[in-house]
């Protein structure tokens, strides 16, 4: 394993909150029992380890502390914002902790795992078409904050660059510094794609060398929470990069969950869907390698999906 070490940029989150300021600096594991390739190695960061849960905290801490500094979000105003569950779940959190109400609009085919997380905190919900997945859940967060604009502090994290920004300057240090900067591939399911911008474009600074590359379903009907199908989709999130996308593997909903079920068999790691997913595209990365270090994500834990899929 390579060495884990505290990394985050600066002194910290600045929260003065013990439990925010545990939000990111999570390990970094190796695929041992899925590669067996000696010069090829793969590493996973456990986003789980969260506090809420999901790699998700990083840019819900950082787009409500950005909205505090810019007096946006001032006490008394409302969260709102359009979720497929865990940026949702990371909003109740810290919102508790800080005293502010949320409200979110969410397709409602989300796992009944985080919908009920969603309400023990007391979350408002705004349930939105499955079909219409993301998209709609997006067009209605708009609607209701286009008709009381002054109720609420609208976080938008598919357009707001405090999301990326998250990850450029904390998930982004952690693994060039858990790698030693010997990593040479990166890896990332794309949803509201701040993952795969910030960390992207801070090892690209870095390492200029390296590849990153994209994670997506197969298809728009899918069974990936958190992922978007970017080709039929009627909002391409604003704070993507495209010019960072070096690839773009599309995965099947049933390889990411046979995936997800090798990770927990074999490798003690139970994820999601959206983990398995990217573990899969990293393992074709790393079957076309001769060396390397191919690194990704693991967004959150396979809790909150027992409903729905059979590990």
């Amino acid at each position: 394993m390579l060495k884990h070490r505290p990394t985050r940029l600066g002194s910290g989150w600045g929260t003065s909150d013990p439990l925010l300021e545990r939000v990111g600096n999570t390990p970094l594991v190796e695929l041992r029992k899925l590669v067996a390739s000696q010069t090829v190695r793969v590493f996973a960061k456990c986003e789980w380890l969260n506090p809420g849960g999901s790699v998700k905290d990083r840019p819900a801490l950082s787009m409500i502390l950005d909205g505090e500094r810019r007096g946006l979000l001032t006490p008394g105003k409302t969260i709102l914002d359009a979720t497929s569950g865990n940026t949702g779940i990371a909003y109740a959190l810290i919102a508790a902790r800080r005293g502010y109400a949320v409200e979110l609009a969410i397709p409602r085919n989300t796992s009944r795992e985080r919908l009920e997380i969603l309400r023990s905190y007391g979350v408002e919900l705004l349930l939105t078409d499955p079909l219409q997945g993301s998209d709609g859940a997006i067009e209605t967060a708009r609607e209701r904050f286009a008709r009381h604009p002054g109720r609420y502090f609208y976080a938008d994290q598919y357009g707001n660059p405090a999301n990326w920004q998250a990850h450029y300057q904390s998930t982004g240090p952690e693994i060039l510094r858990q790698t030693g900067g010997r990593v040479t591939h990166f890896v990332a399911g794309l949803g509201t794609t701040g993952t795969f911008t910030g960390v992207s474009r801070f090892l690209k600074e870095q390492r200029p060398a390296i590849r990153c590359i994209g994670v997506i379903p197969s298809s728009p009907l899918h069974g990936l929470e958190g992922l978007k199908h970017l080709p039929s989709t009627l909002h391409v999130p604003p704070i993507f990069d495209a010019t960072l996308l070096e690839q773009r593997l599309e995965v099947e909903t049933e390889e990411a969950q046979e995936i997800a079920k090798r990770l927990a068999g074999e490798e003690g790691l139970l994820v999601g869907p959206s983990g398995g997913a990217a573990v899969a595209a990293a393992l074709r990365i790393a079957r076309n390698l001769d060396n390397g270090v191919v690194v990704t994500l693991l967004p959150d834990g396979g809790m909150k999906y027992l409903s729905q899929m059979t590990l």
